[in-house]
C-alpha cells in the first residue's frame, strides 16, 4: 500500500510526518529519516486499531447498540 506522507520540520527543530489519508495518523522524530521510520509504526498500528472496530449501522439506534 502506498501512501502519501507529509514530512515538515516544527519549531523545535523536529521532523513531524503526517498521513493526509489517516485521520490522526501522524508521528516525529529528530531527524527525517527517523520521523519516517516513525510514522511507518504508526500507519500499521491506524490499520490495526481500524481493522479491530465495529462498523457502525447507522440504520441502528444507540439504544439497540447496548
Amino acid at each position: 500500500m502506498k501512501l502519501h506522507v507529509v514530512i515538515e520540520q516544527d519549531e523545535a527543530g523536529y521532523y513531524v510526518a503526517e498521513v493526509p489519508a489517516l485521520p490522526g495518523c501522524l508521528s516525529q522524530g529528530k531527524a527525517h529519516a527517523e520521523a519516517l521510520a516513525n510514522v511507518k509504526e504508526a500507519v500499521a498500528g491506524w490499520l490495526e486499531t481500524m481493522e479491530s472496530k465495529t462498523a457502525l449501522d447507522l440504520n441502528q439506534s444507540i439504544a439497540d447498540r447496548q
